[in-house]
């Protein structure tokens, strides 16, 4: 016989993490590529939907924002009932949005991860230039871990980094915006700018006061298609399931490394990461 408690499986206390982003159509970055990455990590991912876009393998073709109030009413609708152990912040395209994403952040008291999305893999814009000073002075405040690539870092500081020695540099300049740390990655540093011969992928983690080299081998694989939205949703998953800064950076970093190297060929362009990777019998 069956009882009732049987056929509800066992209790099990998922760690849950919100994602607050826009929708990739092709399913290789923003929301999609979020919740992949939270369900390979363990956590229990939900969404807030920020804008949808028509996207593929090729560009972004088309792209719409939602109003600010289905934005803050998704938000509460998980919040208040479902709760969250951690927050993860990407495509927020308008000013309006990124101050109501801030405020609403700001007033739930769990670890956030703001990814400050600017443009695509492809180069499309997905965050309008009036915002920029609102991630700067809203969103940027209440960020546990700031992730941004080194596009991202020009168009927040006007600090361009072409070596790896700049990175201390433009760390300093985005925790001058108030992010508890900074996660600079190098990923687009040229292949021969870091003192590995280029043949590492190298970032810094820092708080202002401890510093974190990270390292992994740099893939030669072209598909790398969300990158940034899969390393910043591993982070707040390690946050959610109780690890310091440091140590969900690190495993986060471990994942999307191996989430690179199994990077794949999909449509015309570039390809995704594969966020399953440890899940294939070769991994």
């Amino acid at each position: 016989m069956i009882t009732a408690a049987a056929a509800s499986g066992p209790a099990r206390a998922l760690p849950r993490v919100l994602t607050v982003a826009g929708s990739d159509s092709g399913g290789g970055a923003g929301i999609q590529a979020d919740l992949k990455t939270m369900m390979a990590l363990g956590a229990h991912g939900m969404s807030v939907i920020t804008a949808v876009t028509a996207q593929n393998s090729l560009g972004v073709q088309g792209a719409w924002e939602l109003p600010v109030e289905a934005v803050r009413a998704q938000y509460r609708s998980v919040v208040d009932d479902i709760g969250v152990q951690a927050v993860k912040t990407g495509m927020l395209a308008s000013a309006g949005l990124v101050e109501a994403v801030a405020e609403l952040i700001g007033g739930t008291d769990v670890p956030s991860v703001v990814d400050p999305v600017g443009v695509s893999k492809h180069g499309d814009p997905l965050l309008a230039a009036s915002a920029l000073d609102s991630v700067r002075t809203k969103l940027l405040p209440v960020a546990t871990v700031a992730t941004p690539n080194l596009d991202e870092v020009a168009q927040l500081t006007g600090i361009r980094v072409e070596s790896e020695d700049g990175l201390r540099r433009a760390a300093a300049a985005v925790l001058a915006y108030g992010p508890a740390w900074v996660l600079i990655k190098g990923g687009h540093l040229p292949t021969d700018a870091g003192r590995a011969g280029g043949h590492q992928a190298v970032d810094l983690l820092t708080d202002g006061s401890e510093e974190h080299w990270l390292r992994a081998p740099r893939h030669d694989n072209r598909h790398t298609h969300g990158t940034g939205c899969t390393l910043a949703s591993a982070i707040a998953c390690g946050l959610a399931k109780g690890e310091t800064v440091p140590d969900a950076v690190a495993a986060a970093k471990e994942y999307v490394t191996g989430a690179i190297a199994a990077g794949f060929a999909l449509g015309r362009g570039i390809g995704p990461v594969d966020h399953g990777w440890r899940f294939r019998p070769e991994a």
